[in-house]
């Protein structure tokens, strides 16, 4: 009798280890890829807003251009640009790099798709980690039915 209540305790206690490790690690985890996917697509709809801008200027074939820029806390300034053939793209953690309007339109294709795709591969991984505990707790709870 002493055994059995042991092993039920032994049971438990791994049952509780199991959903702490879900509650505290594997649903934070997902909810925050989720979180992050979700900023990569506003920032996808920044770069098809560029994308659409540069495929205007070609269209038009728009050289040289003047626009009102947003220094902040809707502050604006005239500025004028002299040649809008080169662009700078903020390719992240601050960084800017100037591109052709093609080279810009060929980072944009790559970036789109690639981030994406790796956030949706890490939701779908978790989500798989948080079934397999949850199955291994339903068995341990099976072990202890019986």
């Amino acid at each position: 009798m002493a055994m059995a209540v042991a092993e039920a305790r032994l049971r438990q206690d791994k049952v509780k280890k199991f959903e702490d490790f879900v509650d505290r690690r594997l649903k934070p985890d997902l909810v925050n890829a989720i979180a992050q996917r979700d900023n990569l697509f506003q920032q996808q709809k920044t770069f098809l807003d560029l994308k659409k801008n540069i495929e205007n200027l070609e269209k038009n074939g728009v050289t040289s251009m003047r626009s009102m820029v947003n220094l902040g806390s809707e502050v604006y300034m005239q500025a004028e640009v002299p040649d809008t053939r080169h662009i700078f793209v903020d390719i992240g953690l601050g960084f800017h790099v100037e591109f052709t309007w093609q080279e810009a339109l060929q980072f944009i294709s790559v970036r789109e798709a690639r981030q994406i795709d790796e956030y949706t591969h890490l939701i779908a991984s978790i989500k798989a980690q948080i079934k397999m505990v949850c199955e291994g707790i339903r068995e341990l709870l099976q072990l202890a039915a019986e």
